[in-house]
């Protein structure tokens, strides 16, 4: 009985993931390479996103912070981050990439600040919910994955 609940309960999770447009079709493209070789693969996938998006995040607020902006500098570290997020499919912050780099495109700083600062915001709110997902699916034990369909 605790086990079904806490199966529906990933479920709804997932599917809130999707609801709320913070993954796309490639996170199921990641999910239906995960299997009993590498159950943990989608995770461990995201736990390498983050670890490489972090630092990436980190050399565009300190691009950010001289003066004149190198645009070139800050489009090729956003080309960085938008193919990693796209890789797992992170749909609103793969977004934010797209239009940071419009504004590197047309040179304007206020605009890259402003979409950097939404680009922060939408991938904090990603780690904070696949987070929570994993540690689900990690409680639920070995014989539910993190790629199990409803």
């Amino acid at each position: 009985m605790e086990r079904n609940h806490l199966q529906r309960q990933i479920a709804v999770m997932r599917q809130s993931l999707f609801d709320q447009g913070l993954v796309d079709e490639q996170f199921v493209q990641l999910e239906e390479l995960q299997d009993d070789a590498n159950p943990n693969f989608v995770e461990e996938v995201a736990t390498l996103y983050y670890r490489d998006s972090s630092r990436l995040i980190h050399n565009i607020d300190q691009a950010l912070m001289k003066r004149p902006l190198d645009f070139h500098k800050l489009d090729s570290y956003m080309h960085q981050l938008k193919g990693s997020s796209s890789s797992i499919g992170a749909k609103k912050v793969n977004a934010e990439c797209n239009q940071f780099r419009e504004y590197c495109q047309i040179g304007s700083a206020e605009g890259c600040v402003r979409s950097f600062q939404q680009l922060k915001k939408e991938y904090g709110a990603l780690k904070k919910k696949i987070e929570a997902y994993f540690q689900m699916v990690r409680q639920a034990g070995p014989d539910k994955t993190a790629c199990s369909r409803n």
